[in-house]
This record gives C-alpha cells, sequence and structure tokens, in this order.
C-alpha cells in the first residue's frame, strides 16, 4: 500500500518495522546508545530524516525497478547514500590541500543516481521549512541544486579542463563554504591533541574522560591484532615512513556520532610524521554497518565485490572522493569488519545556523550540487580504479539527463515537497512512539 494511503497507525507499525531490520541487533545490544541517538532524532524533523536513512530508502523501494532517468548504467552508480544537506564539509586531501566537499561514506554503495539527489532536495525540503521558508522559495532552491547539478555533470561528461571545474579550496570557495575553509585552516593538529591526550613520562597518553573506556588486555590485544592487519589495506605511498604507524596508546570510545549509535569504536594514537609530540597522529577503527541502500539494490555482483562493510565503506569512499584520507583503510575485529581513519584536526561540517537569507541558501545550495555531480562523476573504472562500475558515470548521467532536460528538475521540487511533508508528519508519528514507550528494546 502507498505511504500516503496509510492511516499514521499503520505508518507507525511500518516506521516500527524498519527500525527492527535497520537497528534491532544494535539497539537489544546497547540500549542506553539508542535512547541517547533517539532523543537527538527527535530535536527536529530533519534530525529524524538524517537518523532514518532506513526509512527513506523503504519508501523508495519501488524504483529499484526502474524509474525516470533510470537505466542500465545510472541505476548502478556509486553513490553517497545518505546525501543530506548536512553531510558536507572540509577535510585535508592526501596533497595536503584544504577541500570542501561531500563527507561522511558510512551508508555509500552502488545504486540509483536519483536517489542521492531525492535525498539531498527533500533535506533543502526540510530545512527550508525550518527556515520558514514558503513552498514557493523550497521550490526555487531545489531548482537551483538540479540546474547545478546539470550543468556540472554536463561539463565532465564534455571533457571540461580542471580550471573549469575546480575542487572548492581556499582559493575557489565562495561564501559559507569558504568560511567552513577558513576555519578548518585555523584548527591544529595540536589543538586536536590537547583535547584528548596529555603528557606522561614524556611521552603522549590518551586522556582519561571524555568518553574514553580502558581496555583490558585481551581486548588491547585484539585491537593491535587488527591494527595490524590495517596497516596490510593501505597504498605503498601512506607507507612511507613505518615509524609513523609506531602505537603508543590505544582506548575504547562512547558517545560516537547519531548514525553509530550501538558500534564499538577504538582509538588509536600513533607516532605521526616526526619524533615530535606535536604531530602525533589519532585514528579510530570503527565497526562498519550494513548500508540502508543495500537493502534494496539485489544485484549480488556488488553484494559480492566487497569482503565485508568495513572494505565497502572503504573501497566506496575512494571512489568518491577525489585524493581521500591517506589513512583511511579496513581491518576486522571479532569477525566483524572495521572502517579506519584518522580523526582529522581539520574537520569542520558545514554550519547551517546562520545560512537564513533565501539568495545566500540559493548560492549555498548550487555549489553543493556541483560538488554532487563532481562526486558522481569521480566514481568510475577510469577515475578511481574500482572495476564495479566499468563506464563512465558523467557520460551515462549526461545522456539520461539529455532524454527529458525538461522534467529532471521538476522531478526533484515534486519529490521535495511530498517527502519533506511524509517526514515531518513521520517524525510526529516517531515522537508519539517514542514518547509513549513504543519502541521495542527501549
Amino acid at each position: 500500500m502507498p505511504v500516503s494511503q496509510l492511516s499514521d497507525e499503520q505508518r507507525g507499525e511500518e516506521i516500527l518495522a524498519v527500525f527492527d531490520t535497520a537497528f534491532g541487533r544494535l539497539l537489544a545490544a546497547d540500549p542506553a546508545a539508542f535512547r541517547v541517538k533517539f532523543r537527538k532524532m527527535a530535536a527536529s524533523a530533519f534530525a529524524f530524516y538524517r537518523g532514518t536513512a532506513g526509512l527513506f530508502y523503504h519508501d523508495l523501494d519501488a524504483e529499484k525497478r526502474g524509474g525516470p532517468y533510470l537505466d542500465e548504467r545510472t541505476s548502478r552508480v556509486w553513490v553517497h547514500g545518505d546525501l543530506h544537506a548536512e553531510n558536507f564539509g572540509t577535510y585535508m586531501d592526501s596533497n595536503g590541500r584544504l577541500v570542501f566537499n561531500v563527507n561522511d561514506f558510512d551508508e555509500a554503495y552502488v545504486g540509483p543516481f536519483t536517489w542521492d539527489l531525492k535525498r539531498f532536495a527533500a533535506s533543502i525540503a526540510l530545512i527550508g521549512y525550518a527556515k520558514a521558508l514558503s513552498d514557493d522559495q523550497i521550490t526555487e532552491l531545489v531548482t537551483v541544486y538540479a540546474v547545478a547539478y546539470r550543468e556540472r555533470i554536463r561539463a565532465l561528461a564534455t571533457g571540461a579542463k580542471d580550471d573549469e571545474v575546480p575542487p572548492f579550496t581556499l582559493d575557489t570557495a565562495q561564501g559559507p563554504l569558504l568560511d567552513a575553509l577558513r576555519d578548518a585552516r585555523s584548527l591544529t593538529r595540536f589543538g586536536l591533541l590537547e583535547s584528548m591526550t596529555e603528557i606522561r613520562d614524556f611521552e603522549r597518553r590518551f586522556a582519561p574522560g571524555g568518553g574514553s573506556v580502558e581496555l583490558d588486555a585481551a581486548t588491547r590485544y585484539k585491537v593491535l591484532a587488527a591494527f595490524d592487519g590495517y596497516l596490510e589495506t593501505l597504498p605503498e605511498t601512506s607507507l612511507a615512513r613505518p615509524e609513523s604507524y609506531r602505537v603508543k596508546d590505544v582506548v575504547g570510545r562512547r558517545g560516537i556520532g547519531i548514525g553509530s549509535a550501538g558500534l564499538p569504536s577504538y582509538n588509536i594514537l600513533l607516532e605521526g610524521a616526526t619524533d615530535a609530540l606535536e604531530n602525533d597522529v589519532v585514528i579510530y577503527i570503527k565497526q562498519a554497518q550494513t548500508p540502508a541502500v543495500s537493502r534494496h539494490i539485489t544485484d549480488p555482483a556488488i553484494a559480492g565485490y566487497f569482503q565485508h562493510e568495513g572494505h565497502r565503506t572503504v573501497i566506496s569512499q575512494r571512489a568518491l572522493q577525489a585524493h581521500a584520507d591517506p589513512w583511511l583503510g579496513w581491518t576486522e575485529l571479532d569477525g566483524a569488519g572495521q572502517l579506519v581513519a584518522e580523526i582529522s584536526p581539520y574537520a569542520v561540517d558545514l554550519d547551517w545556523s546562520d545560512i537564513d537569507d533565501p539568495e545566500e541558501i540559493a548560492a549555498v545550495v548550487a555549489d553543493l550540487g556541483r560538488a554532487t555531480a563532481t562526486m558522481h562523476a569521480a566514481a568510475d573504472e577510469t577515475t578511481s580504479g574500482e572495476s564495479l562500475v566499468p563506464f563512465s558515470t558523467e557520460r551515462a548521467i549526461d545522456a539520461a539527463i539529455a532524454g527529458d532536460e525538461e522534467g529532471f528538475a521538476p522531478l526533484l521540487v515534486d519529490f521535495a515537497h511530498s517527502y519533506g511533508a511524509r517526514a515531518r508528519a513521520d517524525h510526529q508519528t516517531f515522537l508519539d512512539l517514542f514518547r509513549n514507550g513504543r519502541i521495542p528494546g527501549l
């Protein structure tokens, strides 16, 4: 039955069923973490939307059999999987350059390119509604995003030179994107280390408290064994100075993000580039999760391409993100796939709280449309080196959109309005379920 035809009670039961599929095992293992997660999701419709990618793809499930602009190729591209307006920010790339782009690739997979666009469009509708923008203004914002995406895909598909489609850096970004990059540039590795560590007996160690958990000897041994396995997954260029990977300390972690409730996580302190204490590096090992998209993509060749979820997360990020984190790798711990990456001192997320003027919002949304197109274009065999998508994604997407130029923006606009309203209603239903103790296990 279509979602629009369900009663509030039926939709509530559907939400609970999706939650059980997505969170059931982890919730049973750590209900306290999910109480925190759900309280964060209760704060707003947008926070609820951020935490329920599984529900979003459950609602889009019918499109796995086709849809506008989807064919054999455009239904099989690397996708971010959780592309909403707050999953953009800064990072230091492997060339030492600060870049503003898409971040957080935990949900990345291979699927229809329009799913990324629809998830972003609905998030803009939710942000616009929260900022009291009219439906016409929201329509304009989603149209701006669609047009910017379309123009950048066309430019990339027709062989635009690098200086015609530059990344967002300190030299090229404007407005809030430039502000984020400047904020990132003002941060330091020393500042990050000061917030997490202390000097004891002339050596840097993790400081107690702040969510860190001391490990027993057996767990520490397992984590260090997993770290040894991780080193084997790094590119040779990352291993030029082996002493950089000398382990100084290991701790467990609590209190990680809204999307990772209940997942084990560990921090490891490494020597870094030199013997100087201010150059130490902190990496994390986190159990990777099953991406929501994968439950609705049935191609066995895609699932069979990955060793485990940690491998899937890393391969996806390397495919989607040019010059990815040189510390990015994977390993196994207790039979589960793990993601390993640096806790970067230069990570700043896009802050929407002070972006209120409609013209400024439109400029930001246009840039995010360009960033989305660049991400999709990076993820093919020629660019990423991965063989799972053995064709030019930008040319495939360009050709698909060219078949109906006039319908592209309206498709995203209609979806943004309808699913934005759906998410607001679902948020209220979720609040009622949570407040009244109807979520099993809590």
